[in-house]
């Protein structure tokens, strides 16, 4: 073949749409899914590149709450920013969403101009997560208590100047002081209030829904447990009818039929996510997530310092294997799978009309997985991340 190929075409057994699994193939061009149906593909050039592929193809993962990966934090600056991003990337996430854990007003904005920097030199940070500071100390987890305050209008927007319009979340717990008017103000400047880190039952919680909050930071996690006189946040978010729910499917954060229950409660609403730390990616051994200490044993993180000593700390999760969990332990149908790993985060975020699904007229984010869910490779806008190329058959 001379010259650069004008397309570049993939056929595969399995190609997972928004509407079902097709045999058949996806056409790339300019970056963008220019063709894809079932079959053979037709009209291919002796200028097109042809790869029959023996893997399945999904569209790429976005990640909505991560902390980190490969020894690097996301809270100690751009350039282990880049390199946890990198990490992550190559296990299918093609969309981040930078997690920043709770400290000092002062340290956290330094953190989120780094943060900043991070995302405006990598178009694939796709803004920022503030988990914190306005959480309820009963529900810390690894957050750092004496950095915990109530939201204050003030407080709010000196996080939203710090951020430059690249905060697109942040977590809240509404039954604090000040907290149902936090989420009013984040609505109203466009930033997605999530709710989590809090104590509240289903009456506030219902009530922050109504007001616009459209999103729970790891559901069942650092909350209010759903109790029959009182469903509190996982309820309130099942009746809201439009959040989404973050979900941490690592087998140790929540049960496999707690995540049945929580798909049947809300279809089409679940966001598979990581909530990975620094250990992602790596080995066993002593780790830091924000200011707390965290020793991590067969790949379960935990914190050894604090008052909240023994509770889980993030996790070491990728969206590879969150989405493998979801098939192979949960029982989830694979479009479902990959709906929650990529078009719901996507449609949360406003993006699903260019990320987020295998359809014509989408950016070429693909994840090639084998027959048992493994990365064998992943295309960035139709190139191939890390020069890894998956395998191909003969036909």
């Amino acid at each position: 073949m001379k010259g650069t190929p004008s397309r570049l075409v993939l056929t595969s057994h399995c190609i997972v749409t928004p509407e079902g699994p097709v045999d058949g193939w996806l056409s790339v061009k300019g970056g963008v899914i220019d063709g894809l149906g079932p079959g053979r593909p037709p009209a291919v050039s002796s200028n097109d590149e042809v790869l029959h592929l023996s893997g399945r193809l999904l569209p790429g993962f976005i990640d909505l709450h991560v902390h980190g990966a490969g020894g690097a934090s996301f809270d100690d600056g751009a350039a282990q920013i880049h390199d946890a991003v990198a990490v992550h990337r190559s296990h299918g996430t093609t969309g981040t969403l930078v997690s920043l854990v709770t400290a000092p007003l002062s340290d956290l904005r330094i953190a989120i101009a780094a943060a900043g920097a991070a995302a405006a030199a990598d178009p694939r940070i796709l803004g920022l997560h503030l988990e914190g500071p306005f959480l309820s100390p009963d529900r810390a987890g690894v957050h750092e208590p004496t950095a915990l305050i109530h939201p204050t209008p003030a407080a709010v927007d000196q996080l939203l100047e710090a951020g430059e319009g690249r905060i697109r979340a942040v977590t809240v717990a509404p039954e604090l002081p000040g907290g149902a008017a936090a989420v009013r103000q984040l609505v109203v400047a466009r930033v997605h209030a999530a709710i989590g880190h809090s104590d509240a039952g289903y009456d506030v919680a219902r009530a922050a829904f109504d007001d616009g909050a459209d999103l729970v930071t790891h559901a069942f996690n650092a909350m209010r447990p759903l109790h029959h006189r009182d469903p509190a946040i996982v309820g309130a978010a099942a009746d809201a009818g439009d959040v989404v729910l973050e979900v941490i499917n690592d087998g140790v954060h929540l049960h496999p039929g707690t995540v049945r229950l929580l798909q049947t409660l809300a279809p089409d609403r679940i966001a598979l996510i990581t909530d990975a730390m620094a250990a992602a990616g790596g080995s066993d051994g002593c780790y830091h997530l924000g200011r707390a200490e965290v020793s991590v044993e067969a790949g379960v993180a935990r914190l050894t310092s604090g008052p909240a000593v023994g509770a889980i700390a993030g996790s070491t999760l990728t969206m590879d294997a969150a989405l493998r969990h979801a098939v192979c332990e949960v029982g989830v149908d694979l479009t479902a799978a990959a709906a929650a790993a990529s078009t719901v985060p996507a449609r949360l975020l406003g993006l699903d009309g260019s990320i987020g699904a295998l359809a014509v007229g989408l950016r070429a984010d693909v994840v090639v997985m084998d027959d048992d869910l493994a990365i064998e490779a992943v295309l960035l806008d139709g190139a191939w991340a890390d020069d890894r190329r998956p395998r191909t058959r003969q036909d």
